[in-house]
């Protein structure tokens, strides 16, 4: 025998607390009586109650909060093999780590809104997939594709300006790096995220789009930033924040390109999403999009099926009840 939920079984201690304010009760009673009543006057007084009979409704009741507790909890025993499939899509989420996306004319800042964004999307996946790419000028993917969502967050959390060396914006590198990671996926599963303020420095990302899309591979855009853009603020090694400046020692300023969002998205039958401000653009794109593309069979293993058998506990403590109700302290005289 097991219990489906064990915890339930701390209300027993419940059941002892009644038996012991029960049992209080009838000593307090005999106290309070013999207290005003003479000694030889109180077997006359309570001759209508039957004290055993008293004892044993006060027993029957303790125990029906026991098999109540018992009940709560669950008990199973005999089981059967049942299969169970798990379907879900596969989803890559590409974060764009250069330098621009320190940018904070998105708050806190570019890359820090994009990891919240997406940590919300983990919320919403039910047996999905996910994995994550990390691109500056390079791209690694730092979490294979997993549905452990923990796994995932840890890898999300470390993500900085830090994580790629290289500098600069390569688009066609997180593309790539997909198409890696998406290489033993059927093509009708496979979808990427990029999340990026689209200013791309190197590569061919059209390029890399047309592959993706003979691949099967969907591709969602999600650009971040304005297209005035800001002033890129960074901290410099003593600490302090300051702003950056190209080789010539002008400040760079980051802007958002949508154009080249656009045309990722179109190549490929995906779509593209501007964030602004509380609407990120994630949900939209999984609730109009991603959850109704067609899902795969991820995993398929026997599973036992275990037999509820609460209703026995339920059914004694009930029959317990109303015996307790139907027993009568009172006696003939």
């Amino acid at each position: 025998m097991r219990f489906a939920e064990i915890q339930y079984l701390n209300f027993l201690w419940f059941s002892v607390v009644v038996g012991l304010f029960l049992f209080w009760a009838f000593r307090r009673k005999k106290t309070i009586i013999r207290r005003f009543v003479a000694e030889n006057l109180v077997p006359y007084i309570a001759a209508n109650k039957n004290q055993q009979l008293e004892i044993l409704k006060g027993i029957i009741l303790a125990l029906v909060f026991v098999f109540v507790a018992i009940s709560f909890a669950r008990p199973q025993w005999g089981f059967k093999w049942q299969e169970v499939k798990r379907q879900g899509l596969d989803i890559i989420v590409a974060i764009d780590t250069s330098k621009s996306m320190l940018t904070d004319d998105v708050k806190p800042n570019r890359l820090e809104r994009a990891k919240l964004a997406v940590k919300d999307l983990v919320k919403k996946l039910q047996g999905d997939r996910i994995g994550l790419i990390a691109f500056s000028g390079s791209a690694f993917l730092t979490c294979p594709l997993t549905v452990d969502y923990s796994g995932f967050m840890l890898a999300l959390d470390d993500l900085s300006q830090n994580t790629i060396s290289r500098g600069g914006t390569s688009l066609a590198s997180a593309i790539n790096e997909a198409m890696k990671g998406y290489e033993k996926v059927p093509s009708q599963y496979k979808a990427v995220v990029i999340i990026t303020d689209g200013e791309n420095l190197e590569g061919d990302p059209i390029a890399a789009a047309k592959q993706a899309a003979q691949k099967g591979i969907k591709i969602f855009c999600v650009g971040i930033g304005t297209p005035e853009g800001e002033l890129i603020r960074v901290q410099s090694d003593d600490g302090n924040y300051e702003f950056l400046k190209d080789k010539s020692g002008n400040f760079v300023k980051s802007r958002l390109d949508e154009n080249m969002l656009k045309k990722i998205a179109l190549l490929t039958d995906g779509a593209y999403v501007r964030s602004s401000g509380a609407e990120f653009g994630l949900d939209y794109i999984y609730e109009k999009r991603l959850s109704k593309m067609e899902k795969r069979e991820i995993e398929s293993k026997m599973k036992k099926q275990y037999t509820e058998r609460f209703q026995i506990p339920l059914a004694i403590a009930f029959f317990l009840l109303v015996m307790e109700f139907l027993i009568s302290t009172r006696q003939k005289i």
